[in-house]
């Protein structure tokens, strides 16, 4: 049986601060770029060479709700999930086509960086929100005050 699944993990920085729009049900989702670079050195020249390549990520439910409250351009982050193409019609009737990430998870990254993370409630029986309601956050709990009881695990 041949594996469909595909799946991509980027890490870079965003080029522009998470957008995020509604559908008509109501579900939330979030839509950023990303700038990955790639340099080596040249080994004709000796000289480091670069580049850079750009990605849209899309994010649905609470992690675009969450991602849209934590993240900023600039930052660096890393983002896995699937490649998936999209194709439209525009009102003029040109074929567009794209591909982007959805992602599955979206975190910052914490080697030039620290992060202070704070537990959301869930909502929605999947977890993912949605439902057309707008989830509520809490107020952060100090890390050094939250119960981790009803995790059954300790933190980090």
């Amino acid at each position: 049986m041949a594996n469909n699944t595909n799946s991509i993990t980027v890490v870079g920085n965003l080029t522009r601060d998470p957008e995020m729009r509604y559908t008509a049900n109501g579900i939330s989702t979030a839509t950023f770029g990303v700038a990955v670079n790639r340099s080596w050195r040249n080994q004709q020249t000796n000289e480091w060479e670069e580049r850079t390549s750009f990605f849209n990520i899309v994010c649905w439910r609470q992690l675009a709700d969450n991602v849209a409250a934590s993240l900023k351009k600039g930052m660096r982050v890393v983002a896995t999930g699937r490649l998936e193409q999209r194709s439209w019609e525009t009102e003029q009737g040109e074929k567009r086509s794209v591909v982007e990430i959805v992602a599955d998870e979206v975190g910052p990254s914490l080697v030039f960086a620290t992060a202070d993370v704070h537990r959301v409630e869930r909502s929605g029986p999947d977890g993912g929100g949605g439902g057309g309601q707008r989830p509520q956050q809490p107020a952060p709990v100090p890390a050094a005050t939250q119960d981790y009881g009803d995790l059954g695990e300790e933190p980090f």
